[in-house]
């Protein structure tokens, strides 16, 4: 696309985008009613913030030795079980409770064994329950944050260090504990961030009290007590807290002091002795803690999927139809803004990051609020939701095509300009091919992101316009555990098939 028409598209598109940020936002205002929280909201407040920095601290802390152990091992299946890590952040999050409930609930193998110990059972509803969700989540990701910290260390570090008969614990002081010092504020910081805004979770498996997110009791406000003063009051404070954890998480710089090294492929040295008893451990229970919820709903699941009922496949295609209407928004979207970011301009990179301070139940609240009034807000809750879905996978589609599309911009502006080729003919024949792997991988990430979304559904929807996600969560709360598991299977089934069948497009399109 020739530079006036990027220029332009991408202005018109990032004023669409502060519209739909900006408007729920000003409805939200509107309805505010009163600064002071309430004693259940000041809980609430302290319970979102307590369990977001367990969780990210807890996720950190137990993905060092799982990163360490990785870094430093080459065994048959590493590859895989790399690439598997980041399975959990395209996994449905109801799917993954409901496999965490299969494992850790009341009638779960882990407190059937304590029972045969003769232990206390352990109860995953409340903090823990939160917590140890958003661990399963979020650990992965700190994995792969933290590895990629490793790999970065030049290999010839590691060489001098073995030459001047360093011990694995001075290699850990000297080489190793700097490179963790500035990675895992980044990586805690990012992990805070998303445990800030999770509804999911906290809807399955918080609640009372005790155990009230904000975002959960803006749920409960607008639901069940039809309260839009409360509910705006915060939706404003979640839209504080998210935009500040978002900025100071920005600021967080990474850096290395490390220097630059000759490019060799490399790790850090693998001890032998307990070291070596200490990685396979580490890699072993990291498996298992990702493996097991999974089997779970597997194993409950395929019995049921002969006797799903009927609103199950509706609900499957209504989630169909929103995932890929929000793929071809987000990526259409994504695509001009990175385009417009390569040619020097910085304000793309903004607006299309700027989604990442405001939560789908915030702008769901925002815009229930606006339309209210006027219409039935059930009879939009589709559209809302695909249009909400795009927004919010936007920032992730534009860091993958980002980096490319600069890439792209410095190798062929110059030819395509000496050409002469038309704006359409540089999309078809220049950006498309270049592009496809990097444009099918961030499609099917937000393809399987839309598909297993359940937050702003949950406000608008009723039973006509349920999707799968709000499906198995209401199987869930009527206790038909194993049609949950069996609507689970399927919701699992389509997200990776979507996932799969963009990616291995981009990569097809790639090579051909």
């Amino acid at each position: 696309m020739t530079d006036r028409a990027v220029i332009w598209a991408a202005t018109g598109l990032a004023v669409a985008v502060m519209l739909l940020l900006l408007a729920p936002l000003g409805a939200l205002g509107l309805s505010f009613s009163a600064a002071t929280l309430t004693v259940a909201e000041g809980s609430a407040l302290r319970f979102t913030l307590w369990q977001s920095v367990l969780s990210a601290g807890i996720s950190v802390v137990l993905a060092v030795p799982v990163a360490r152990a990785l870094a430093r091992r080459r065994f048959v299946g590493r590859e895989v079980l790399i690439a598997t890590l980041g399975a959990p952040f395209i996994l449905p999050v109801i799917v993954a409770v409901l496999g965490l409930l299969a494992v850790f609930g009341r009638a779960g193998w882990v407190n059937g064994l304590l029972a045969t110990l003769g232990l206390p059972a352990f109860s995953i509803y409340g903090l823990q329950g939160v917590v140890l969700a958003h661990v399963f989540f979020n650990m992965p990701l700190a994995v792969r944050m933290i590895l990629h910290g490793w790999q970065a260390i030049p290999t010839e570090r590691f060489r001098l260090a073995q030459s001047l008969g360093f011990s694995p614990r001075d290699v850990q002081r000297h080489i190793e504990w700097p490179m963790l010092r500035a990675v895992l504020p980044g990586a805690a910081l990012v992990i805070f961030v998303i445990c800030l805004a999770s509804f999911a979770v906290a809807l399955t498996l918080g609640g009372g009290p005790r155990a009230t997110t904000v975002e959960l009791a803006i749920y409960q406000a607008v639901r069940f007590d039809f309260d839009l003063p409360t509910a705006a009051r915060l939706a404003l404070l979640q839209f504080g807290l998210c935009a500040l954890a978002f900025l100071v998480a920005a600021r967080v710089a990474l850096p290395s002091g490390f220097g630059a090294g000759g490019g060799r492929i490399g790790g850090p040295p693998a001890p032998g002795g307990w070291h070596r008893a200490g990685d396979v451990v580490a890699i072993t229970l990291a498996a298992l803690f990702f493996a097991l919820p999974l089997g779970a709903v597997v194993l409950r699941g395929v019995p049921g999927l002969v006797d799903l009922p009927g609103q199950v496949w509706a609900a499957a295609g209504r989630s169909l139809g929103i995932a890929l209407a929000s793929t071809a928004v987000s990526i259409g979207v994504a695509l001009v803004f990175a385009m417009a970011a390569a040619r020097g301009r910085a304000w793309p990179a903004l607006a299309a990051t700027l989604p990442l301070a405001a939560s789908s139940l915030v702008l769901g609240t925002g815009l229930f609020l606006l339309l209210q009034p006027y219409v039935r807000p059930s009879s939009l809750a589709l559209p809302v939701t695909f249009v909400i879905n795009a927004a919010l996978s936007l920032p992730f589609a534009f860091r993958i095509l980002a980096p490319e599309a600069r890439s792209l911009y410095t190798d062929y502006h110059r030819l395509s300009q000496s050409l002469g080729l038309t704006a359409w003919a540089r999309l078809r024949w220049v950006v498309l091919p270049r592009l496809s792997r990097p444009l099918g991988f961030a499609a099917g990430l937000v393809a399987a992101l839309s598909m297993g979304d359940l937050g702003v559904i949950a406000l608008f929807a009723g039973d006509a316009e349920a999707t799968l996600p709000l499906i198995v969560h209401r199987l869930m709360g009527a206790y038909r555990m194993d049609q949950a598991a069996a609507a689970a299977l399927v919701l699992v089934a389509l997200s990776f098939t979507l996932f799969w069948i963009f990616d291995h497009w981009g990569r097809r399109y790639a090579a051909a």
